[in-house]
């Protein structure tokens, strides 16, 4: 992050930025994605509206949130999976898009990674496709490797593929 940023929980009145945010920075998939945008775009409300049981956190420069993930405990089904996730998992980071480039997607996965590490898990994992190219490559230069056996297919022409970073 360049520096003004700072990482914290989310709060009950963050919610409506969070919702700008998240959307802004999911919206760019809608014509990639059309017969399976609105779906998603509802799923992404949904879990929003109710993030429990994750940890929400946002990125925070001059008062505004630039950026925000969810960090769900283990044993939480994904959205179409057949069963439920044994590590805690990362879902939903967003980047507003003119916050882009300075870092925060990074320092917020780095907050996962460490809230993991500190609660022993012993894997951190997320899903993924390959239109959030940006996305993917992050993942991969912090270190987290495809998962195949993780994949979810969500609809015939979408899967969502596992990745997993070990923090043993």
């Amino acid at each position: 992050m360049t520096g003004s940023e700072r990482i914290r929980d989310a709060r009950p009145g963050d919610r409506d930025a969070i919702r700008e945010v998240t959307l802004a920075a999911y919206a760019e998939y809608a014509p990639q994605m059309p017969e399976l945008w609105d779906r998603y775009r509802d799923n992404i409300l949904a879990t929003l509206q109710a993030p429990a049981p994750a940890q929400q956190f946002v990125a925070e420069r001059a008062a505004a949130i630039v950026g925000a993930v969810l960090l769900y405990p283990p044993g939480v089904a994904l959205p179409g999976a057949q069963g439920r996730m044994p590590w805690p998992e990362v879902r939903l980071l967003a980047v507003a898009p003119a916050g882009r480039g300075r870092g925060v997607g990074t320092a917020l996965m780095q907050e996962c990674v460490r809230r993991a590490r500190a609660a022993a898990a012993p894997v951190l994992a997320l899903h993924t496709t390959d239109l959030m190219g940006a996305a993917v490559r992050l993942y991969e230069r912090l270190g987290f490797v495809r998962a195949p056996e993780l994949d979810v297919r969500v609809a015939p022409s979408l899967i969502v593929k596992g990745y997993r970073l070990d923090l043993g």
